[in-house]
């Protein structure tokens, strides 16, 4: 059986807190409830409304957002709520029930170009994973079988799947012009299908967790230089990173060279203009919020 973790993560409304999960709650859409009757469909959201100071409660696909009433702060009780949340799904108890779950799911998807020439981004008009997740071949993509699904095409190199969107990378013998339509529509036929992107038992390809996170599950232990470059990577460079389809990853932090190891992923992996990029974007960015903590960014592909 899955084992569930919470993150708690503060929004721009104070009175708001997300508990983000490790694997998805729900496949379908988001919900939201404003009392215990609109909950009954939802015995995980009817058991939160026992709890005196919840108002709403939001559950979407790797989430569920709660909004207090002022009657308490968060910071007095979401210790507590998370732990509650951990208990809840690792019993097993069912989160939403939800109906026609027959029908496809409305969805889009859309391609988009990298700037890495032999990959390309396919984004999708909802959120499909919960973590990133890289699969060099048919082997290593076992845990998913859109990926598996993807590989039967023998151009296809490598496929990369991380929140609303799948790159992937071609061997030269495509053409993307050709083989686009064809991509696209697999992947939007295999979500609005409702089918499991990626098993559950997979393992994400992220390891580092900066969030206060309730989990029995063993973390990456980091000094506080390591955990700063962490820190800033997850803030100004992974969303740049991701828009172009990438990744990026934290791997060592060498204290007597100040060398930063980095794993490039996605489109970002072997593109052309990666190494230009790291040099003077990444790297520039540490040396000038570090100061002498860095000499050098080495990026290896993942």
């Amino acid at each position: 059986m899955k084992e569930y973790s919470i993150t708690v993560v503060k929004t721009n409304n104070p009175n708001i807190l997300k508990f983000e999960t490790n694997h998805l709650l729900v496949h379908r859409k988001n919900y939201e409830y404003k009392n215990i009757d609109e909950a009954k469909y939802s015995p995980l959201a009817q058991q939160l409304f026992y709890l005196p100071f919840i108002k709403t409660v939001y559950i979407s696909g790797d989430f569920i957002g709660l909004e207090r009433f002022d009657i308490v702060q968060w910071e007095d009780v979401k210790d507590e709520v998370a732990q509650q949340l951990v208990e809840y799904l690792n019993a097993g108890e069912p989160i939403v029930i939800e109906e026609d779950m027959d029908k496809p799911i409305p969805v889009t998807v859309y391609a988009e170009v990298t700037p890495n020439p032999s990959t390309m981004k396919f984004v999708a008009s909802k959120k499909i994973v919960g973590a990133a997740f890289e699969f060099k071949n048919i082997d290593e993509a076992r845990d998913s079988k859109l990926a598996t699904a993807l590989f039967q095409f023998p151009f296809v190199k490598q496929v990369f799947i991380d929140e609303n969107y799948v790159s992937v990378s071609k061997f030269e013998v495509a053409e993307w012009d050709d083989i686009t339509i064809e991509l696209r529509e697999l992947i939007r036929n295999f979500i609005a299908d409702g089918k499991e992107i990626v098993a559950d038992t997979a393992k994400s390809n992220n390891p580092t967790q900066v969030s206060e996170t309730v989990t029995t599950q063993p973390t990456m232990d980091l000094d506080e230089t390591s955990q700063e470059i962490v820190d800033i990577l997850e803030e100004y460079v992974k969303p740049a990173v991701a828009s172009d389809g990438g990744n990026i990853m934290f791997k060592s932090y060498d204290t007597e060279t100040k060398t930063v190891n980095v794993i490039l992923q996605g489109a970002c992996s072997g593109c052309p203009s990666s190494t230009f990029t790291l040099k003077n974007g990444i790297e520039t960015m540490l040396k000038n919020m570090m100061g002498d903590k860095v000499n050098e960014v080495v990026a290896l592909n993942g």
